[in-house]
């Protein structure tokens, strides 16, 4: 959960119902009326918690829950993500029959809503919405003209989350924060132009990799021909041997993912020097950043290659590549013909999910998206009690004295180290629920009927949203997530976390339930958020949210080689054989769940003031705390998409992370895990970060 955070899954519940683990402390149950938390229905007994505590705690839910069709995974994170949806459908569906003015936030939700449900009228506009648009690329007749569209197609990037890449119809994504160096907001440059998720599904020699090719191959060839382009085969090998050579050009995921090698600012000057082939005047005007004289490289190597590639490739092939990219990424706008090839494609082949999400379900989701506050604004109002905002704070504050008491205690810091680490604590903003300020999308004009030229306009709108922040100070207290997203993130350049209201229910937070299982469930959830200024990522940052060494080199390599314990600890995961999780990929995530669990703990242990939790239902609160943290990781994949998390996200898939557990010592005294058990580590395997 932080730069690139596991995605809101799916999650279905489980009728089998199982009884708690023979072991307690002997204490007195608690008195009636204070609620579990745990899902006693979801656990498998018969499981040895020290053999595989995932099982013990979610193996009668795996059993009995089917992935819905129309999904390619279910998870934890389900409950709340379901619970979210018919909230805000409940919301919506109030909107859609009012009479609001257009320009209020009713209206434009109502407009966008039921624009995007009138298939009957796309179906009867055709491609009509969007023949300006492949007109416009038509026209392209030398490579001033090709650099000027490039610039006018370029968007923000506004999700921190994936703010390393940007693999969209754009060659380049637009991503405005403060620079890397510290002080002031510019933009980033970020390498983009590709339809599979990254560079690896171009240049892998895995088998499943080629097959992946080879049907986007035919996926491009068939929205050419949907379009009615008699030339749709060549047209297609253009764009696909163009997207080959896009990958060659960008930075792997390794360097993607290492700060310390793309904090390059580049003046204008540079831009032009260190990235021929490109007229960037033309771009950059086309672009509203004419006159801005700084820009952050991030992937430097990158803009030098595909600026060549804007030079040495055929105008045709970059006239085809954007004609095919407009039309795929604005499928669900268009007649059904080419969202049904879209979802075939990035749904079924790539994800491996069998039915598409309904239609009402989508245009919740795209609104919700483009018009983040409006909805947001409504939803916090209605469904997200003050009470509930002020336990999570209470909740906040605890563990951030707790993860400061462990930095306090690491004896092998030196003392400048620690002194910083303490700082970055202390100064951490921690937004709870929502925004303080809200964003105002007055001047986003949402006309009804016309579903291509709202969704571009709302694009445009988050574009000089995104660029009008360019050059001022950088507001510590700007959320890059919206309220009713069931999520959570860590911005290390702003020394700042998010916790949206809608992640703020069960399964990982429960006003009703008792303290073990809130702090074993949203508790190291904020904990891991926390932990993430203090990965092998977050650490590179001081307290202002500057790149910058505030380490010694012993206790880098202190840092360093407990980290290459945690990698090697995942490296040993294999959920198909032969095909193991990356422990390197992952680690920014895997150190920030270890520290995150470890000090929720200590602030669990904390609020019970010296006191042993009493028993409930037979459970000690360590055990309710260990449990509740590996139910919020349940998690259910299809082959496909579990191929492809291993492949390209920087999260472990869920039902590893629930292993964590066993970095903890305190679980082995929870469940009696003992040496002969197969998660079993010795307490030197044990990895302790933070």
């Amino acid at each position: 959960m932080t730069k690139s955070l596991i995605a809101a899954l799916l999650l279905g519940t489980a009728a089998i119902v199982a009884g708690p683990v023979a072991c307690s402390t002997g204490t007195e149950t608690v008195a009636s009326g204070t609620e579990l938390g745990i899902e006693k229905s979801w656990m498998d007994t018969s499981v040895k918690p020290g053999d595989d505590f995932y099982a013990f705690a979610n193996g009668a839910w795996n059993k009995a829950t089917e992935i819905p069709a129309d999904r390619s995974n279910i998870g934890g994170f389900v409950i709340a993500f379901n619970e979210t949806e018919k909230q805000l459908g409940a919301l919506i569906k109030d909107i859609a029959a009012s009479d609001a003015a257009d320009d209020a936030a009713e209206g434009r939700i109502r407009n966008l809503y039921k624009s995007y449900m009138d298939t009957a009228a796309i179906e009867k506009a055709g491609l009509n919405p969007i023949k300006p648009d492949l007109d416009r690329f038509a026209a392209i007749s030398d490579k001033k003209a090709l650099s000027a569209v490039i610039g006018s197609q370029l968007r923000a990037d506004v999700d921190p989350l994936n703010a390393t890449d940007f693999n969209t119809e754009n060659l380049f994504g637009i991503f405005v924060t403060q620079a890397l160096s510290g002080g002031e907001v510019v933009p980033y440059i970020l390498q983009g132009g590709l339809g599979l998720p990254e560079r690896e599904y171009y240049l892998s020699s895995d088998p499943e990799m080629a097959k992946l090719r080879g049907a986007y191959r035919k996926y491009i060839e068939d929205m050419f021909a949907a379009a009615g382009d008699k030339d749709a085969k060549v047209k297609a090998a253009r764009v696909f041997d163009l997207e080959m050579k896009i990958a060659k050009a960008h930075a792997t995921r390794d360097e993607s993912e290492n700060f310390t090698k793309s904090a390059t600012l580049w003046t204008r000057a540079n831009l032009e020097k260190n990235a021929p082939g490109i007229d960037w005047a033309a771009l950059l005007d086309a672009a509203q950043l004419g006159k801005q004289g700084k820009f952050a490289a991030y992937h430097p190597g990158a803009i030098t290659g595909l600026s060549k590639l804007v030079a040495s490739e055929p105008l045709d092939a970059w006239k085809d590549w954007l004609a095919f990219h407009q039309i795929s990424t604005s499928a669900d706008v268009l007649p059904a013909k080419f969202d049904q090839l879209r979802f075939g494609f990035y749904g079924t082949t790539l994800s491996g999910t069998p039915e598409q999400r309904s239609r009402d379900k989508r245009a919740l989701a795209v609104v919700s998206d483009l018009l983040g506050d409006d909805l947001g604004q409504l939803y916090v109002t209605k469904y997200f009690p003050a009470s509930a905002k002020a336990q999570i704070e209470g909740i906040v504050g605890n563990i951030k004295q707790a993860f400061g008491v462990r930095v306090q205690a690491i004896d092998w810091l030196d003392p400048a180290t620690k002194a910083e680490a303490l700082k970055k604590v202390e100064t951490i903003q921690v937004g709870v629920g929502y925004p303080e300020n809200w964003r105002d999308f007055s001047k986003v004009k949402i006309a009804a009927a016309s579903p291509y030229a709202d969704v571009q306009a709302a694009q445009k709108a988050e574009y000089a949203h995104q660029l009008a922040k360019i050059g001022k100070p950088m507001d510590k207290g700007e959320w890059w997530m919206t309220p009713q997203t069931v999520n959570a993130v860590n911005l290390p350049v702003q020394n700042a976390l998010n916790f949206p209201a809608a992640i703020l229910q069960r399964p990982f937070f429960d006003p009703k339930a008792d303290p073990a299982y809130n702090y074993g469930a949203i508790g190291a959830v904020i904990g891991h958020e926390i932990s993430h200024s203090f990965d092998n990522n977050g650490a590179e940052f001081d307290s202002t949210g500057a790149l910058r060494n505030w380490w010694t080199d012993a206790d880098r390599k202190k840092f360093e080689d407990a980290g290459m314990k945690l990698a090697a600890q995942f490296d040993g995961y294999e959920p198909f054989p032969g095909l193991h999780v990356n422990g390197k990929l992952t680690l920014g995530e895997n150190i920030a769940d270890v520290a995150g669990l470890a000090a929720a703990y200590d602030a669990y242990r904390a609020s019970l003031g010296g006191k042993e939790a009493p028993v409930i239902d037979g459970f000690t609160g360590d055990q309710r705390f260990f449990i509740a943290y590996a139910q919020a990781w349940a998690t259910k994949m299809r082959d496909a998409a579990l191929r492809q998390r291993i492949a390209t996200d920087g999260h472990a898939p869920g039902m590893y992370r629930a292993l964590t557990v066993r970095n903890l010592d305190a679980w082995y005294t929870a469940f009696d895990v003992k040496p002969g058990d197969k998660l079993y580590l010795t307490p030197e395997e044990r990895v302790r970060v933070w």
